[in-house]
């Protein structure tokens, strides 16, 4: 079994970890690096618990080699909140209980989180296709996209007129 060093990005921390060729950024994150928040699904890129970020793009860490996110930026769910802050994708699903088991929702809060810095006023439409990779099996899903709209409000409120955001 070879291993190499790695050197990774994660949650704006630098990490050299010594891990075998064939490691999936899952293993590392959880194994190496003890961010067990990034959950092992299915390990066939089907259900989407493994959703972390590579440079602000929803991946799936189940079937993304390690060394393939070197010299790129790797956010886990550990990463979304500012410090002490939560993110407010997270305040409005524990506001709306849109987590239930919760095993999925740190996928579903990385793909979400994804799609409000890309689009800060989604439609509905445009969120069930950013989270059409994420499964949950106890929500019916509708929390869960509401919660993303109050994201998105908040955020847009918090901006304020003349600021850029939604007002």
């Amino acid at each position: 079994m070879t291993a190499r060093l790695l050197t990774l990005e994660v949650n704006g921390t630098t990490h050299h970890i010594a891990a075998r060729d064939h490691a999936t950024l899952l293993e590392v994150l959880r194994e190496d690096l003890g961010l067990t928040g990034t959950k092992h699904g299915c390990e066939l890129g089907e259900c989407g618990a493994c959703t972390v970020l590579v440079d602000g793009a929803p991946w799936l860490s189940c079937l993304t080699v390690a060394r393939e996110a070197e010299g790129r930026r790797v956010t886990t769910i550990e990463g979304l909140a500012k410090g002490p802050e939560p993110h407010p994708l997270q305040v409005a699903f524990a506001d709306l209980g849109a987590a239930q088991c919760g095993y999925c929702t740190p996928g579903v809060l990385m793909s979400a989180s994804s799609l409000l810095e890309t689009d800060p006023v989604p439609t509905t439409q445009q969120i069930k296709e950013a989270l059409a990779g994420n499964l949950c099996r106890c929500t019916g899903y509708i929390k869960i996209i509401e919660a993303v709209h109050l994201a998105a409000e908040r955020a847009g409120a918090a901006s304020g007129p003349g600021t850029g955001g939604a007002s």
